[in-house]
């Protein structure tokens, strides 16, 4: 799998929306290996967009589609300020990488040490995570080659979040757990996320 993840400020909201809509008419039809994209606005009016695809040669070949360069012309007059761009295939899933379901996102951006030794950890908790928090549907974690990683949480919903949050952990999901590896976090909550799937994969994000 290859993630993008686009990020910049943007007060327009209901154009953004109204852009991704046309994205969805325009452009989608055409884009080959797009397997959909998690969206939302921060509460201090930043857009993010997490951007899933097959491979990133389909992510690549979309970008040079002409319809693809078209719409982003139109689009990224709607940022105020420069746009981020985050980009990897080194990618790990939790639980199938979440759900369309969804009434909570979180985003985290920051470094690791160890990006091996993180995708492995948080392979061997998953089943264990899931356990102690139902809240939880799934995440994504996408890590660049300079150890940069965005890490994306699905929740069922806000109040069960941050419900969660305040419970103790089972000791054996602490004792697998190892946060000394990660740095310069910080936390982007999407309290009201919106999803574009194909119709093919509609039921789950992959």
């Amino acid at each position: 799998m290859f993630i993008q993840i686009i990020n910049g400020r943007c007060t327009r909201q209901d154009e953004m929306q109204a852009a991704l809509e046309r994205w969805r008419t325009d452009c989608e039809p055409g884009a080959d290996g797009w397997l959909g994209g998690t969206y939302g606005f921060t509460d201090d009016d930043e857009f993010l967009a997490v951007v899933r695809f097959e491979s990133e040669e389909a992510a690549m070949a979309n970008s040079g589609r002409p319809e693809q360069g078209a719409w982003w012309e139109q689009t990224e007059p709607l940022f105020e300020g420069p746009v981020e761009f985050h980009n990897s295939s080194n990618v790990v899933l939790m639980m199938d990488g979440g759900s369309d379901d969804a009434g909570f996102v979180q985003v985290i951006h920051g470094k690791i040490d160890e990006p091996e030794k993180a995708k492995a950890m948080m392979e061997q908790m998953t089943s264990l995570l899931h356990e102690a928090r139902p809240d939880i549907l799934g995440a994504t974690m996408a890590i660049e080659e300079d150890g940069t990683f965005t890490e994306t949480v699905a929740f069922t919903d806000e109040a069960a979040a941050r419900a969660g949050e305040s419970k103790e952990l089972p000791e054996a999901l602490t004792r697998m757990m190892d946060t000394s590896m990660l740095h310069e976090e910080s936390y982007r909550d999407l309290h009201h996320p919106w999803f574009r799937l194909t119709l093919l994969r509609h039921t789950r994000a992959r």
